[in-house]
């Protein structure tokens, strides 16, 4: 519902319920529990080659990852926006920020893979040290679910235009949404472990 100052009012969630369902909870906890043990890798490497772990993070290119920062943070704007939008009933308000959100998606992908091919042509590859190999392995493991997410978002698009959810009914949004958060959550983590600490 619009106010009458004319911004969308904020609606709450339903009280007494998890957002989503079940399922998407045992996947969320599932992919934490993955990234979780990336980051444990990551400690558990930093603490014997410190001096590996110091200079890597020099060697990247910063400003793409906070690019991608911006880009992350943006897109689980959108998101929230947009579950704020279908529990007002406000159906094309959800639509545009779901657009919104992929197109924020698309920008990360992209920027993502420039980032790759700038590294290749400064020689950073995989094999360059033990930095750059859990660098590679853990954002190349981030970029793909950004792809599986921004693609479940396209699929809450085309299922919101067919109808599929209402205001009192948007469960299945609301697990794509859950999830998105998570994907948002990992890469704020990520971003200053791999671009910021020496």
């Amino acid at each position: 519902m619009i106010s009458s100052a004319g911004m969308l009012r904020e609606y709450p969630p339903r009280q007494g319920r998890i957002p989503g369902n079940g399922a998407v909870w045992v996947g969320i906890f599932s992919e934490m529990s993955e990234f979780a043990l990336m980051f444990i890798v990551y400690f558990i490497a930093r603490v014997h080659y410190q001096e590996i772990f110091a200079e890597g993070p020099l060697r990247l290119n910063t400003m793409a990852g906070m690019l991608n920062t911006l880009a992350m943070l943006t897109s689980s704007y959108f998101v929230a926006r947009a579950m704020n939008a279908i529990r007002g009933n406000q159906l094309q308000q959800c639509y545009r920020f779901l657009w919104g959100a992929v197109g924020c998606g698309v920008v990360y992908l992209v920027i993502k893979y420039w980032e790759y091919c700038w590294n290749i042509e400064q020689g950073i590859e995989v094999e360059t040290n033990l930095f750059f190999g859990v660098y590679y392995y853990m954002t190349f493991n981030h970029f793909l679910h950004v792809g599986w997410g921004s693609g479940a978002i396209l699929w809450g698009i085309w299922r919101l235009k067919k109808g599929a959810y209402t205001a009192e009914n948007h469960e299945g949004l609301e697990a794509i949404a859950s999830y998105w958060h998570m994907i948002d959550l990992t890469w704020i983590v990520m971003f200053p472990l791999l671009y910021v600490f020496r």
